[in-house]
């Protein structure tokens, strides 16, 4: 398999029409085709799918209601954001040095790309499905970027790095559906043991779920994690 097809291109609630296919067309420029949509703007994602000279990316894309749903198999979630003027729990990285350690975890692993609404950008609840966070180095007073743009940018980045560097190649990790099934699996049990509270069960689980990324579990030890979890909640359900 081509390195370029182990990246996934993820737009989140994407609305505008014009930047789906900019997006489309500009990673097909890169050399990438995998593009996922997560709940567009029917009407907007209609309108660029039927457009004169959309690109074959955007003709393929998939969409999915949910970001876990277009996550799958990728072992690198990287986020797209300016983050300014809110603080961020995620390790926050430059483009032109955050795409070194893409290509070269590219090479034989898949990863996503998360890009956010034109309006509101990632929301928390997106990043918390993040490793980390990657910024375009804008000038500080106009930090934001049209979504086509950013996508463009983003895959140049990441193209140009020729050749994978070693040096950055990191160890096997469990997959963006592994973690999302070992969270849901925290979930009942923590429901079950009363752990979560009614009042902050959604902050609690966003803490959760970045919890569970930073442990970076290899595949086998997520597989351990997940039979110890089904005994668990096995043994609470008979109680």
């Amino acid at each position: 398999m081509n390195w370029q097809d182990n990246l996934r291109i993820v737009l989140v609630h994407s609305r505008n029409s014009l930047n789906m296919g900019a997006a489309a067309r500009a990673m097909y420029n890169f050399g990438f085709s995998k593009l996922w949509l997560v709940a567009p703007y029917d009407e907007a994602f209609r309108e660029a799918r039927s457009a004169v000279g959309a690109a074959e990316v955007l003709r393929k894309a998939r969409v999915v209601p949910t970001l876990g749903e277009a996550l799958g198999a990728a072992s690198l979630i990287v986020g797209t954001s300016s983050v300014s003027g809110r603080s961020s729990p995620h390790v926050q990285r430059m483009l032109p040095e955050a795409s070194h350690a893409i290509r070269t975890h590219l090479e034989k692993r898949q990863a996503a790309l998360l890009f956010g609404s034109e309006k509101f950008g990632l929301s928390n609840a997106d990043l918390s499905h993040c490793d980390w966070i990657v910024s375009i180095p804008t000038r500080e007073h106009c930090p934001s970027m049209n979504l086509g743009q950013s996508v463009a940018v983003c895959c140049y980045e990441i193209a140009r790095q020729a050749k994978a560097i070693p040096e950055l190649q990191t160890p096997a990790k469990a997959s963006a559906a592994q973690r999302e099934r070992i969270v849901g699996m925290l979930e009942e049990v923590l429901e079950a043991s009363g752990f979560l509270k009614d009042e902050a069960h959604r902050s609690q689980m966003l803490k959760i779920r970045r919890w569970a990324g930073r442990l970076r579990l290899a595949p086998a030890d997520a597989r351990l994690f997940q039979g110890m979890l089904r005994q668990i909640g096995w043994k609470l359900s008979r109680k």
